[in-house]
C-alpha cells in the first residue's frame, strides 16, 4: 500500500501502436476527459527511433499508458494544436531527440540542453510590432539569491502584452546522472533535482523502486513519509506567503510568515538532520524514528504553528494594502488552467480540484485530505490557497502522529529490480504532482529515467498570467506561482 500513485507493466504488455492509431487514440481519450500527466521519449535502440510514451489519468489515480515508435526525421503530426497541455513535452521531444513535428506552432528549446550551450544568447525572442511597443529585459542574473531565468516583456506603456520566459541556465544533465551506478541508490542525487521539493521527488523515487522490488511497506512508513512531505508543504507555504508579503509591502506577513517558517524547517531537521528533508526516506523504508521526547517537541512546534498562524493570516488577508495589490492580478480561468494542464497548486487556485494526495491509498486513504481550491485564478487566489492549504497540512500532520504516536527507523534490503518493466510514480509535492518514470532493461538496470516537476507545465501558465497587467505587477505574479527554475531546467 502506498500513497504515491503508482503505475507499473512488464514492458511487453505496454499496448504499442503505430503513430497515426496512437496519435488517434490520444486525442480521443483526451476528449472523452483523460487529462495529460506526462509524454517522453526514448531511444530505441536502431538510433534513427525514437519511442514515445504517453501517459494520461482517465480518473483518480487510474493511469492509462500507450507507446508508439516515431523515426527522428519524420515524426508525427503534432498534438499541440489540439491539447495545448502537450506543448512543453513536444517541445522536450525534439529539444531531446530531434523528432520532428509538422505543424507545430513553437518548437522553442525547454531547457538548451544540447551542445550548442551558446545558441541560448542568439535566440530569436518573439517580437511584437509597433512604435509605441517596448522591450523590457530582465536577467538572467537577478538580485540577492534568486536563480538565474530570462525574462522579456513586450509593453505598451506600462502594460505587459506579452512575456517570453527563457530557461535553461541550471541545467545539470540530471536525467543522464540517474542512469549512473546503481538504481537503489540514487536518493542523495533525487534530493537535489529540485532542493525545495525534496521530499516529494525522493518519494516518488522510492515508491518506484518499491514496486520494482516487489516491496510492501507498513503504514507506519507511509505515515513518517507522509510527515515529511506535509512539513516540506508547511515550510513552502510559509516561504512563499513571506515572499509575498514583502513584495506588498506587509512588513508583518514578511517578518511573522517566516519566523514560522523556521520552525517547521527545525522540526525536520530534528527528526532527519536536513531543514529541507534530505535524508528523510530512502528505497525500501525510512532512517526516521520518533520516541517520546522527539514526539513532545514535535507537538510542540505543531501547537505553535496553530496558535500564531490565525493570528497573521487574519491580518494578511484582512488588510486593504494587500487585497489591493493582489485582487485581480495575474488571473488565469479554470478553462486556461485546464487548457494548459496546469497541476498542483497553481490549478487550484483556477477551481482545478487536482490533487494526487487524494487518489492514492496508503496514509492519504486514513488519514483524508481534501483538496483546496479557489475560483479567482488571480494573486488573491494563490495567496489565499496557501493559507488552506498550511491549515490542511497541519490537521494532517496532527492526526497522523495520533494515529501513529511514535515509529521505528525500518528498511527492508532491495534485491534485484523486475527487469523489463515500466513504473510510472506520481507524488503530489508542495508545488504540484511529481512524476517519475523508470524503466528497466533485461537485467533489472535502469534502462531510463525521466523525471517531471511540476514547474515545467506551470511556467507558461505565469507568462499568460502576466499578460494585461502592469509590469511592476510581475513580482507579485512570479511570487504567487513560485516557479522552480532547476526543477525546469533538471
Amino acid at each position: 500500500m502506498t500513497s504515491v500513485v503508482l503505475h507499473a507493466l512488464p514492458l511487453d504488455q505496454l499496448a504499442q501502436l503505430d503513430p497515426e492509431p496512437w496519435r488517434a487514440d490520444l486525442l480521443d481519450r483526451v476528449e472523452q476527459g483523460a487529462r495529460p500527466v506526462t509524454l517522453y521519449g526514448t531511444p530505441a535502440p536502431t538510433g534513427a527511433e525514437v519511442f514515445v510514451t504517453a501517459v494520461l489519468e482517465e480518473g483518480p489515480g487510474r493511469l492509462h499508458l500507450s507507446r508508439t515508435l516515431v523515426t527522428r526525421a519524420v515524426g508525427y503530426p503534432e498534438l499541440t494544436t489540439t491539447i495545448p497541455a502537450l506543448h512543453c513535452f513536444e517541445r522536450e521531444l525534439h529539444e531531446q531527440h530531434g523528432v520532428r513535428f509538422v505543424g507545430h506552432p513553437w518548437l522553442k528549446p525547454i531547457r538548451f540542453e544540447g551542445g550548442d550551450r551558446a545558441a541560448m544568447n542568439g535566440y530569436p525572442f518573439y517580437k511584437i510590432e509597433g512604435k509605441e511597443v517596448h522591450e523590457v529585459a530582465v536577467g538572467p542574473i537577478h538580485a540577492g539569491v534568486i536563480e538565474p531565468g530570462s525574462f522579456r516583456f513586450m509593453c505598451l506603456g506600462e502594460q505587459v502584452y506579452h512575456l517570453e520566459i527563457h530557461l535553461g541556465y541550471q541545467h545539470r544533465g540530471v536525467e543522464a546522472l540517474l542512469l549512473r551506478g546503481d538504481a537503489r541508490k540514487l536518493t542523495p542525487l533525487v534530493e537535489t533535482i529540485a532542493g525545495d521539493t525534496s521530499v516529494a521527488h525522493a518519494w516518488a523515487y522510492c515508491a518506484a523502486l518499491e514496486r520494482l522490488a516487489a516491496i510492501e511497506l507498513p503504514l507506519e512508513i507511509e505515515a513518517a513519509r507522509g510527515v515529511a512531505l506535509e512539513l516540506e508543504r508547511i515550510a513552502m507555504h510559509l516561504a512563499g506567503l513571506a515572499g509575498l508579503a514583502a513584495d506588498v509591502g506587509f512588513l508583518q506577513g514578511a517578518t511573522t510568515y517566516g519566523r514560522l517558517r523556521t520552525t517547521a524547517i527545525n522540526t525536520s531537521m530534528l527528526l532527519c538532520g536536513s531543514r529541507f528533508g534530505r535524508g528523510a526516506l530512502r528505497p525500501g523504508g525510512n532512517p526516521l524514528a520518533l520516541d517520546g521526547p522527539r514526539l513532545d517537541t514535535v507537538r510542540r512546534a505543531l501547537s505553535l504553528l496553530e496558535a500564531d498562524l490565525p493570528i497573521i493570516n487574519d491580518c494578511f488577508l484582512s488588510a486593504r494594502t494587500v487585497q489591493h495589490r493582489l485582487q485581480g492580478v495575474g488571473a488565469l480561468t479554470e478553462t486556461v488552467a485546464r487548457e494548459l494542464g496546469l497541476v498542483g497548486m497553481s490549478a487550484r487556485a483556477c477551481g482545478v480540484p487536482l490533487d494526487q494526495r487524494a487518489a492514492g491509498p496508503g496514509i492519504y486513504g486514513v488519514v483524508p485530505v481534501v483538496p483546496c481550491t479557489e475560483p479567482s485564478g488571480d494573486c488573491w487566489a494563490r495567496a489565499r490557497l496557501r493559507v488552506a492549504e498550511l491549515d490542511a497540512s497541519l490537521r494532517w500532520v496532527r492526526g497522523a502522529l495520533d494515529r501513529h504516536p511514535a515509529w521505528q527507523a525500518a528498511r527492508a534490503r532491495l534485491l534485484a529490480l523486475a527487469p523489463s518493466h515500466l513504473v510510472i510514480a506520481v507524488a503530489e509535492g508542495w508545488r504540484g504532482e511529481v512524476v517519475h518514470c523508470l524503466e528497466t532493461d533485461a537485467q533489472g538496470g535502469l534502462r531510463h529515467y525521466k523525471v517531471q516537476d511540476p514547474s515545467l507545465r506551470n511556467w507558461m501558465g505565469l507568462a499568460l498570467a502576466v499578460r494585461g497587467n502592469d509590469i511592476s505587477d510581475f513580482p507579485i505574479c512570479n511570487k504567487s506561482f513560485d516557479l522552480s527554475y532547476c526543477g525546469n531546467d533538471l
